[in-house]
């Protein structure tokens, strides 16, 4: 029980309102981890100007190349991030998938959650380039 405690109950991520009572939703658990994994992605640091610190920097990496080290790069330090930033995750392991005819990038995260020694994963897509009406670049390649 105590474990469960330690992964804790908050918000969900992204807001939502439950219908039958008009409050913010909450998750717990494993879903809370997930969502909070996800929040960090998801913000850049520096814009929360109360804790510049917290968010990743991953929209730096729009417009890369997609070589072997620029992709070994953005893992360590997104393995980095959430092992700073998550202190319910105690071990990261990412790998990412390249998906050139979408042009994105498919992250694959696999961690464990510290309390309870389980397993939890992700896969976040991460879109290279700007999607325009015709597709990618405007249906141009």
């Amino acid at each position: 029980m105590a474990e469960r405690e330690f992964l804790g109950t908050g918000m969900k991520f992204p807001p939502q309102i439950d219908r039958a009572t008009g409050r913010f939703m909450v998750s717990s658990g494993e879903a809370s981890v997930r969502e909070s994994v996800y929040s960090i992605l998801m913000t850049q640091q520096g814009e929360r100007w109360l804790h510049p610190e917290f968010g990743s920097r991953i929209m730096t990496y729009t417009f890369m190349d997609t070589s072997v080290t620029r992709l070994s790069m953005m893992a360590r330090e997104l393995r980095q991030t959430l092992l700073d930033q998550e202190p319910r995750i105690a071990e990261v392991e990412i790998r990412i998938e390249e998906k050139p005819d979408r042009g994105c990038l498919l992250i694959h995260m696999n961690y464990t959650l510290a309390a309870e020694d389980a397993e939890g994963n992700m896969v976040f897509p991460f879109y290279l380039y700007a999607e325009t009406e015709g597709g990618i670049n405007g249906g141009r390649r």
